[in-house]
């Protein structure tokens, strides 16, 4: 069996999440980082601008890729995904393709996540604050 590949997108703004409620099986009903599989004519980041603007109306661009989550029992289809750290660069925020709500969460009011998708936005939050660091030290030399 050949598994498939996906791409996921992480933004955090003012020191928010950007989660969707899942509309589609499996996990219908849970919460997740915004994503989805590539199409058979796209690279990675065709997917993910496409993914996010179909889940929820932005237009984003990748700013740092968080990782490439590939344990098989990492949900019940064996996906394999790309996750990246966006930002965003156009639209306004409305649900929209598989996903049935979105919302912003503060980093201490997650909801339980869908998958290992608790471990990506961890990722990327652990990437958020080093760019903080970094900024900080660079402002004090």
């Amino acid at each position: 069996m050949v598994r498939e590949f996906a791409c996921d997108g992480v933004i955090i703004q003012d020191n928010k999440i950007l989660l969707i409620k899942r509309g589609a099986a499996p996990g219908i009903g849970e919460w997740a980082v915004p994503g989805g599989r590539i199409d058979q004519n796209e690279d990675a980041l065709g997917c993910l601008k496409r993914e996010m603007k179909e889940e929820t109306n932005l237009d984003v661009e990748p700013i740092a890729l968080i990782g490439i989550y590939s344990d098989p029992n990492r949900d019940i289809r064996g996906v394999i995904t790309a996750a990246y750290l966006c930002r965003i660069i156009g639209g306004k925020l409305q649900h929209g393709d598989d996903a049935a709500q979105a919302e912003w969460f503060g980093p201490d009011a997650l909801p339980k996540l869908w998958a290992d998708h608790s471990k990506i936005v961890e990722d990327a939050m652990e990437i958020v604050k080093m760019k903080i660091a970094k900024m900080k030290i660079s402002k004090t030399i």
